[in-house]
């Protein structure tokens, strides 16, 4: 399909397209909307991203995203010390917090075990996790890791590094979701949740 815009404007949707969940058409219509809607939307999207840019960075503790070094999330003293909840990556984090899950204190990894794609421990947050994990105040560790292999060999690789740390170390339940209906469960999941039965 041959140009129909400038290459300003070609750009910017090359970038657009370049967002999770966005395609090349659902780029056109984003630039698109943000160009009609110039005033009330590009340029105070121009000047968030611009703060973004000079202000954000990683917390030294947790590894989270802030604009505040510790994180708000590390300084808020309505938390547990004694809890570290484990993630992959900061989108988990988010998700958490929308949940309102936990109280506990988080650590971002940055990613999982994935020798494939050539991510090995050393690219992990992983030694700064198991000096969290000796401190006196933690007594748990919470891995809240994706329930796929890579998450699965993360999780075991983590244990295996905590066994002398003076923690309990618990992961994620896994199995029928809330809501969830057998019928239309995979089998992986089905099995999980039998496997894994509690008292009721």
């Amino acid at each position: 399909m041959g140009a129909v815009a400038g290459p300003e404007i070609e750009r910017l949707v090359q970038l657009l397209a370049r967002l999770p969940g966005l395609g090349p058409r659902s780029a056109r219509r984003a630039a698109l909307h943000l160009i009609k809607k110039r005033e009330a939307l590009m340029i105070p999207l121009s000047s968030a991203m611009q703060v973004a840019l000079d202000k954000v960075q990683v917390c030294k503790t947790c590894g989270s995203i802030d604009t505040q070094n510790p994180c708000t999330v590390c300084i808020d003293p309505k938390r547990d010390p004694s809890i570290i909840v484990v993630v992959a990556d900061v989108a988990d984090l988010w998700a958490l917090e929308r949940a309102n899950a936990t109280q506990g204190r988080y650590h971002v990894l940055g990613a999982t075990l994935s020798p494939l794609d050539g991510v090995g421990p050393q690219d992990l947050t992983i030694e700064a996790l198991v000096a969290r994990a000796h401190d006196a105040q933690v007594h748990e560790v919470i891995l809240a890791l994706n329930a796929t292999v890579d998450g699965q060999t993360t999780a075991h690789y983590i244990t295996d590094l905590l066994q002398d740390a003076n923690v309990k170390v618990t992961r994620l339940a896994h199995g029928v979701p809330v809501g969830g209906e057998l019928d239309y469960l995979d089998e992986g999941t089905l099995s999980a949740a039998m496997r894994q039965r509690t008292l009721f």
